[in-house]
């Protein structure tokens, strides 16, 4: 049993809880997630069954949609609605679409946020939310991430929505806390829905429901989502040599592509995926990195 699950993960439900309930819905231990999506958010959360969650890390690398709500007139330790108040504004007046555009602008491209401490971030090997849970101080330092593109869909009479595309990394709840102070106005996040994982949509996401009847119905192939990596069609003669992880030198694929450093690929071998590989720009060659093909 192997594959993909686009699981709609309800709000309330860790990613942790969507694994432990994929792995008894279909019966298989060797079940993975990528990308931890909040307790309290909802939306797209890939799931890997089997051999498919060898191939996990090689979705860090896509883009992921998110629409978000912020609120004006209160911040919280964690950034969202259900964090301890830590500053709040009674009154302020409700920035105008021009402003709201502008602080937009301001945050688009690469950003440096910290991430927030109520977060599984590891400090030292252990994840920041536990720390404090002990009552530990923790310090988390600034990282940069790209903010892809934000739309704004809505300005009500204390609060926005919004649309973020963004790289892997970025807390949406980080980005409400810093659009807030950018403005003059303590803001936290007070909803928030994944609606896309590189090619994961929310559109055809499977809630818990859905999976309980479908079992391994739902499963996609391992394969259907890597389409950000390039295709490489191995000979049949190199299968073996390949599976046992030794090179193949091919001059053509230098000569066609021209690529500047290694490239990771998706290997196939008579319209079958093998696995995944990297072209060494130095050996002119393919080698193997992981491989699936059984």
């Amino acid at each position: 049993m192997d594959g993909f699950i686009n699981f709609l993960k309800p709000p309330g439900m860790t990613s942790h809880d969507a694994v432990g309930y994929v792995r008894r819905q279909l019966g298989e231990k060797k079940v993975g997630h990528a990308g931890t999506l909040d307790p309290g958010a909802a939306g797209v959360l890939p799931v890997a069954v089997g051999r498919a969650t060898r191939l996990i890390e090689y979705l860090d690398s896509v883009e992921k949609a998110y629409r978000a709500e912020l609120v004006f007139g209160f911040a919280t330790d964690s950034g969202d609605d259900s964090g301890k108040v830590v500053e709040r504004a009674d009154t302020f007046a409700m920035p105008d679409r021009e402003r709201l555009l502008e602080a937009f602008h301001a945050f688009t491209g690469t950003v440096t946020q910290v991430p927030p401490a109520h977060s599984a971030i590891k400090i030292n090997g252990r994840r920041a939310c536990d720390l404090l849970r002990e009552g530990k101080q923790v310090e988390i330092p600034s990282r940069q991430v790209q903010i892809h593109s934000l739309k704004l869909l809505q300005a009500g009479k204390n609060h926005i929505a919004f649309d973020v595309v963004c790289s892997k990394g970025t807390y949406i709840r980080s980005l409400c806390t810093d659009l807030g102070a950018h403005l003059g106005i303590p803001a936290t996040m007070s909803f928030l829905v994944r609606r896309a994982v590189g090619s994961f949509a929310l559109a055809d996401a499977v809630t818990a429901e859905q999976l309980a009847e479908l079992k391994e119905g739902a499963l996609l192939p391992m394969d259907g989502y890597l389409g950000h990596l390039s295709r490489y069609d191995l000979r049949p003669d190199r299968l073996k040599a390949f599976s046992n992880g030794l090179l193949t030198h091919d001059r053509y694929f230098q000569e066609q592509h021209q690529p500047e450093g290694d490239v990771i690929l998706r290997v196939y071998c008579e319209g079958e995926f093998i696995g995944i590989g990297h072209f060494d720009v130095e050996k002119a060659a393919i080698l193997p990195d992981k491989v699936i093909a059984r």
